[in-house]
Parts: C-alpha cells; structure tokens; sequence
C-alpha cells in the first residue's frame, strides 16, 4: 500500500518563488544579526587601513570607512543593532496595541472611548518629529531608543487590532461563548485573538520595516545609536563623504537597508493564503 505524503499546495502554505526569495534574504539577515559579530575579520573599531574610504580587497571584503575601519565588521555588527532594536520595538508595540485593542473592543464603553481618544491624539504628532523631541530630551540610548519607536507605533498597532477585534467581537461564536457565561479574558484568549493572528503578524512585518526607516532615519541625523556603537544609519551618516567616490562604505550600508525592508515587504506581500487568512 502506497503511502502519501502531505505537500505544501496540500498544507495550505505554498509560497511562490519572490516569497522564497524574500524569506530567505530576511533569513540571512537574521541569522547575520544573531552569529555575525562572530566572523568579523577585524574589530570594529580598529584602524586597519591607512586610505580612507578604501576600495574592496582581499583583506577588506567591503573596503574601509572614512577612518580606515574595516566595514565588513561595522557591517556585521551594524546589522545586530538595526535589526535587534527594531525588532525588540516592534515585538512591544504590536504586543502592547494588541492587548489594548482586543481589551478595549470586548469592554466597550468608557474604557474604549478615552483609551482611543488618547491614542488618536498621539497618532497625531508626526512620528519623526515626536522621535527628535524625546530622544534628544531625553538622550539616545538603546532602551531609549526602543521605548521612543515603541510608543511611536503603539497607536496604529492598537487601531489596527481593535478593527480586528470589534468584527470577530460580533461573531456567532463569541455571542454563544459570551451567552454561556464566558467572562472578557476567557473570550479574547480563547476566541478573539486565534482568529486575528494571521493579520496580526503582516502587520508585525509591516511596522517592523517601518521602525528599521525610523531607526535609520534617526541614526543618520546623529540621534540614534551612538558611537563606539553604529547601526546601519549610522554607518551611511560617517561615511557620507564617500559618496562622489562611489565608496562602498556609504554604497554597502544602504543596500543592507534596502535589502531588509523591500524582502520583509515582499515577504508579507507574498505569504501563503492560510496564514494570511485564518478564514479559508
């Protein structure tokens, strides 16, 4: 007898070829941002070469920085401060907004009326400029750093995921489940939130690209990661003389941000239906 074996098309998760490709460029990302310290050549901060902006060589796989710093290291280690901050905001904003919005969908009434009001009114101030007033109030620090981008997205994660919550909070089975005499945490553990995972999580990745510009943006007008430490806004910020040169200090952190962002957009673009719609 023949045994068969379930396929992706059969398990609901078949990706086309640009997600692979973008799932995997996120992964080497990843991967880079956890071991990459571990195979860097040279330290980062040591001066390696005596030509500025230096070209790529043996030695050098991505040329020195503006003081002669090797920036395959910077590289790596870059990625584990844009990448770990980012995703340290993300994971609280998200996980915050989501707890607030499905609470404030299944209680209703004042709670949700004041609770909205106040992250309306955040919402409002622009975020770029809400993160130079508090980071340069406060100082810039990591924690800082990911509390401020945390806050900044807070509000649309909570927006995002009261929508959510309201209409899965008007299902039959929530009423059948609220009618037997399931109290507000047993319905949003048991029965609100499994049903909004799968959006929640593109719009995880959604503003996880968000927080990585953000990120950069900051560390290029010199408000984020501070030196010894550098992140990839950083990297572009110091070495942005180099750019008439065409030097691949400036040339490779920019494409290491491009890269993450368009393969973590492709990526959600591009994810199988099952877990983009929990409803098929």
């Amino acid at each position: 007898m023949a045994v068969t074996f379930p396929t992706p098309r059969r398990l609901g998760y078949r990706m086309n070829l640009t997600g692979a490709l973008a799932a995997l460029v996120v992964l080497v990302w990843a991967i880079v941002a956890i071991i990459g310290p571990w195979f860097m050549t040279h330290d980062p901060g040591e001066i390696v070469d005596f030509e500025y902006f230096g070209p790529i060589t043996k030695q050098l796989w991505l040329g020195s920085d503006y003081l002669g710093r090797d920036m395959f290291s910077r590289i790596l280690m870059g990625a584990r401060y844009t990448v770990g901050i980012s995703l340290a905001s993300v994971v609280l904003a998200c996980a915050s907004g989501v707890v607030l919005g499905m609470t404030a969908a299944v209680s209703g009434g004042w709670f949700d009326t004041v609770l909205s009001r106040l992250l309306d009114a955040l919402n409002s101030i622009p975020s770029k400029l809400f993160g130079l007033v508090m980071v340069a109030a406060v100082g810039s620090s990591i924690p800082v750093l990911i509390l401020v981008l945390a806050v900044i997205y807070l509000p649309g994660a909570y927006r995002f995921a009261r929508a959510l919550a309201v209409n899965i909070n008007t299902m039959d089975y929530v009423t059948v489940a609220r009618a037997r005499g399931e109290r507000s945490p047993y319905l949003i553990l048991n029965e609100i939130l499994p049903n909004m995972t799968g959006p929640v999580l593109a719009d995880v990745g959604l503003r996880f690209v968000f927080i990585v510009l953000l990120l950069s943006g900051l560390s290029f007008l010199g408000l984020g990661v501070q030196p010894p430490y550098a992140d990839w806004g950083s990297l572009v910020r110091e070495n942005i003389g180099g750019l008439p040169f065409g030097a691949p200090a400036v040339i490779v952190p920019s494409i290491a941000i491009a890269s993450l962002t368009i393969s973590v957009n492709l990526l959600i673009d591009n994810l199988p239906t099952k877990i983009r719609d929990r409803s098929e």
